[in-house]
């Protein structure tokens, strides 16, 4: 299987709280590997296996954000 990588832009993060709650939901979705929250671009970059973009944005709605 190979490793794929897909970013997303969440608008209102915008302290450490915000971050660790948005990589705590994506870091249970099944298939992810890694995930990176950048605050001052508000991009979070998803790494893993088999990926679900709808489950992806499923998991930022459920730590309160949207994804773009």
């Amino acid at each position: 299987m190979v490793s794929e990588t897909l970013t997303y832009r969440v608008s209102g993060m915008s302290c450490g709280h915000c971050q660790a709650a948005v990589e705590q939901e994506l870091a249970a979705v099944r298939g992810v590997e890694e995930v990176d929250v950048d605050l001052e671009t508000k991009l979070v970059t998803v790494r893993g296996r088999e990926l679900d973009d709808a489950v992806l944005r499923a998991a930022i709605v459920e730590a309160g954000y949207e994804a773009e």
